[in-house]
């Protein structure tokens, strides 16, 4: 197995630290205006709020993140790393094409639609089908985290059209998305094949 570098689990840690701190800091800046069950972390992106510089580099932090540590998960099929790897790009596409300041985005509502499939399919096309992989690349927990967050985007869809709770629901799946490389990252490195030099 191929080892994976010491310096993904800094990449991979830094993902769910960056977002979360991210829409923390911006919904803080926002003020009371800004409703984080109702409304999505999109809003807190968008040209004119007051936390858009915060929401943007969270965004770009969070994509250099995936892309990192993409290409310093070895031991993963190259269909997923290329997946998070793409989720990571679409992070970047996110902040070129914010949503606007009212309404909706058909061009942002598609990138971010994009970005979330591939964080979405990564862990199954990640998977490692032979059986001694590492626990976070084995097909069971890559397929039962794909589909969690496959239920978090219909909950998402859901609370959308009700116009209910999507900013819950959209903080739940993002959470995830961002946690998991993690999880595989940690899975890889304490696995006893993990051998060789981690530059």
């Amino acid at each position: 197995m191929r080892a994976v570098p010491r310096w993904a689990l800094i990449s991979s840690g830094c993902a769910p630290v960056v977002m979360v701190g991210g829409w923390t800091v911006a919904a803080l800046l926002q003020g009371p205006a800004y409703d984080p069950a109702t409304q999505t972390i999109s809003v807190l992106a968008a040209y004119g709020s007051e936390g858009f510089w915060v929401m943007t580099g969270a965004l770009l932090a969070l994509g250099l993140c995936h892309l990192f540590t993409a290409w310093g998960l070895r031991p993963a099929a190259l269909a997923g790393r290329v997946a998070l790897g793409g989720g990571g790009l679409a992070a970047f596409a996110v902040v070129l094409i914010p949503a606007p300041s009212s309404g909706g985005s058909l061009r942002h509502g598609s990138v971010a639609a994009v970005g979330f499939t591939l964080l979405a399919v990564w862990p199954v096309l990640a998977a490692d089908r032979g059986g001694a992989a590492p626990w976070g690349l084995r097909p069971l927990p890559s397929l039962v985290v794909t589909a969690l967050m496959g239920l978090g985007a219909l909950w998402f869809l859901i609370e959308i059209q009700r116009h209910g709770v999507t900013g819950v629901a959209e903080r739940l799946v993002t959470c995830i998305q961002s946690l998991w490389p993690l999880v595989v990252v940690a899975s890889c490195l304490l696995h006893p094949e993990n051998k060789g030099p981690s530059k």
